[in-house]
């Protein structure tokens, strides 16, 4: 018992100097896990990935995709640049690849590795429609969204390690069912609110990025419509889904348009 009580505020002291500053957001986040552990990793899977998936190459689309993820990088760097954070992103390696698959989705690896599958082409439908998903997932990587999702799946070990130990002279289905109550006890009360938070920073940001990069906010919301049409109304209830609703993103995006515009603005970029 005196060995437990120890690990307390030494496990506290290092959540408590763990911490990093985030340049988007100017908050405080945890960061149990270092980008030289993080980025490594990330850029072998990415390079796994690439081998087991058909890369699509020399179409309009796949060079669409390399123009626009190019200009929402020098977007985040005249943002970084301009706040004081030069050569914040000098480990990044930036790729951006077209996956043939049918599902509906893009995403941004730590240290901005991107893949767009072409399932999402028909709903992006021209360059700033992809410009609204780029800025989107890059947004989730500038943000240290992933770290902070590492950083949390280690705490939720610690507390797992707790719960066994709680439990440690119990029998094995005991120990199961406690095991799977703290399970669902986290997906529902930390980890799913958790992940909206993250999408909807990354709407935040994303908007940002893509007017600083020359694309005209409003058209995100028209994309969204368009997502929303294409999920045909089956998409879960938002307190069990790890995206906010289509018609919560809409509203926050309307929102936020005006606060883009104006940071793109200070960039010498204006909409009509």
């Amino acid at each position: 018992m005196k060995r437990r009580y120890l690990l307390i505020p030494i496990a506290i002291f290092g959540i408590v100097y763990s911490c990093a500053t985030n340049p988007f957001t100017g908050k405080s986040t945890l960061a149990l896990v270092p980008d030289s552990q993080i980025l490594p990793s990330a850029f072998q899977q990415y390079s796994t990935f690439l081998k087991e998936n058909k890369v699509v190459t020399g179409t309009a689309d796949a060079q669409r995709v390399v123009t626009v993820g190019t200009k929402i990088k020098n977007a985040a760097e005249k943002y970084l640049n301009a706040n004081g954070y030069k050569g914040y992103l000098k480990d990044y390696q930036w790729d951006y690849k077209l996956v043939e698959s049918k599902e509906v989705n893009a995403w941004c690896m730590p240290g901005g590795k991107i893949v767009f599958y072409t399932g999402i082409l028909p709903i992006t439908k021209d360059e700033t429609g992809m410009a609204v998903v780029m800025g989107h997932e890059v947004a989730h990587a500038l943000l240290n969204h992933g770290q902070q999702r590492m950083s949390a799946d280690v705490l939720q070990q610690l507390g797992s390690v707790g719960v066994g130990a709680a439990v440690g002279n119990q029998s094995e289905s005991i120990q199961k069912i406690a095991m799977q109550a703290y399970g669902v006890g986290t997906q529902y009360g930390v980890t799913l609110p958790f992940s909206r938070s993250h999408e909807s920073e990354a709407d935040k940001v994303g908007l940002t990025l893509m007017a600083i990069a020359g694309y005209n906010p409003e058209q995100s919301v028209a994309f969204w419509e368009r997502m929303a049409a294409n999920s045909g109304g089956n998409a879960p209830p938002e307190f069990m889904s790890t995206h906010p609703s289509n018609t919560t993103r809409i509203a926050n995006l309307k929102a936020l348009i005006p606060q883009a515009k104006a940071e793109a603005a200070k960039y010498g970029v204006t909409f009509k």
